[in-house]
């Protein structure tokens, strides 16, 4: 039964009573009737207003979901994404390498890419202490697995890329 059916029936049970109309007691059970009337119809109002304007975001989400798939292309969605097939997101896709490395005077993990680390330092973007790289390669094609870089205190920072292992989450 609907809000508005009840405020009826009530309204009906009400009338059924056969109270003087004139009693002040009989007037305020009257106005309470009709502000609940008031506000069943209210009510009714607001829940259609919210059904069509979820039938209208329904359309719209629609209509957005249509777009994303005609705009993104599915072939291409993991090199958007800027993870390789392993997860990892050091490396861009285009073959350009990035290795995390962990300063040690902010303990905080920064991406570098392959050419910073072959230069041989640089500044932590987030505390400004200098990051120095020490990058062997056993031959020209393959990295070493024992990448380390030292910073100004000798403190060996271990500089972790694609070939290393996954980073940690």
């Amino acid at each position: 039964m609907k809000n508005t059916e009840r405020v009826s029936y009530i309204r009906g049970l009400a009338e059924g009573l056969e109270m003087d109309a004139n009693k002040k007691e009989v007037k305020v059970l009257n106005a309470i009737i009709d502000l609940l009337d008031d506000m069943a119809f209210s009510m009714s109002e607001m829940e259609d207003n919210v059904n069509d304007m979820a039938d209208q975001l329904d359309a719209v989400d629609e209509d957005l979901g249509t777009m994303e798939d005609d705009y993104y292309d599915e072939d291409h969605a993991d090199e958007d994404s800027g993870e390789d097939e392993d997860g990892c997101s050091c490396c861009d896709g285009d073959d350009d390498c990035y290795y995390e490395v962990t300063c040690p005077s902010c303990h905080e993990t920064v991406c570098v890419s392959e050419d910073l680390v072959k230069e041989g330092k640089m500044e932590c973007p987030n505390c400004g202490a200098t990051l120095e790289f020490d990058f062997d390669d056993e031959d020209d094609n393959a990295k070493s697995d024992s990448k380390k870089s030292d910073d100004e205190d000798g403190t060996e920072i271990p500089v972790e890329g694609k070939d290393d292992k996954e980073p940690e989450k």
